[in-house]
């Protein structure tokens, strides 16, 4: 059986690596781990170009983390905590987006990729999120992963990938869903009432969650993902 061919965003970003110092396109090497892992073929998506026009050549679309989705598309002034806005990413990333869910392409958001959905759709992000929560457990210190527990909505494809129960799973983000999007619904939350996962139930599969499951020790939703293929 041939793999499905996952799609997977990427940053663009200034890096260091053996000699170099510049500009990089880039990804966490646990995308690529976790979609080989569930039996995907990953191929990295740079912002550039028009990568709306490959989705008739994948099986599969990953919007990957990173910085946060420019305010000004869900009409707001950036809060001065918000950073890392990249607009060429944006511009590129709602395009691809737009044109999966479209086309019915599985789709599978992570940590920036659910607000990207959220956002495309019509809703708003909380900007700061430990304003809201009154804590810092969702992105502890810059490069450490928070690990909170989030709720599946039972029924949920959500739920369905990783049971009912409560589950720990690796946190990264300041910024979360605040008015939801039509259509979407929601399908995990954490204690503190954040929104950590959607779903948009017109379509075969088009998933988010908030959290990072490339960093968690399973790969059901990606496996999820790949099932959906």
């Amino acid at each position: 059986m041939k793999r499905p061919v996952i799609g997977i965003t990427s940053y663009v970003e200034p890096a260091q690596f053996t000699v170099w110092d510049m500009p990089v396109a880039l990804l966490p090497y646990m995308y690529v781990e976790q979609v080989v892992r569930a039996g995907g073929q990953p191929v990295i998506l740079p912002p550039a170009g028009e990568p709306a026009e490959l989705l008739g050549r994948l099986d599969g679309l990953i919007l990957a983390g990173g910085g946060d989705v420019s305010p000004d598309r869900y009409g707001q002034e950036a809060d001065e905590r918000t950073g890392y806005i990249r607009k060429f990413r944006d511009e590129a990333e709602f395009s691809v987006m737009e044109a999966a869910l479209e086309a019915d392409v599985p789709y599978l958001g992570i940590c920036r990729g659910m607000q990207v959905l959220n956002v495309a759709l019509g809703g708003t992000l909380h900007q700061h999120l430990p304003d809201v929560v009154g804590h810092t457990g969702h992105s502890p210190a810059p490069g450490q992963f928070g690990h909170l527990p989030v709720r599946p909505v039972a029924g949920t494809r959500v739920a369905k990938a990783l049971g009912a129960a409560p589950e720990d799973v690796p946190h990264y983000h300041h910024q979360a869903v605040d008015q939801l999007a039509p259509g979407l619904s929601v399908s995990a939350v954490a204690d503190d009432g954040t929104v950590e996962a959607v779903e948009l139930e017109s379509r075969a599969f088009a998933v988010a969650v908030q959290w990072h499951p490339e960093a968690a020790k399973d790969c059901a939703l990606f496996e999820a993902l790949i099932a959906a293929c």
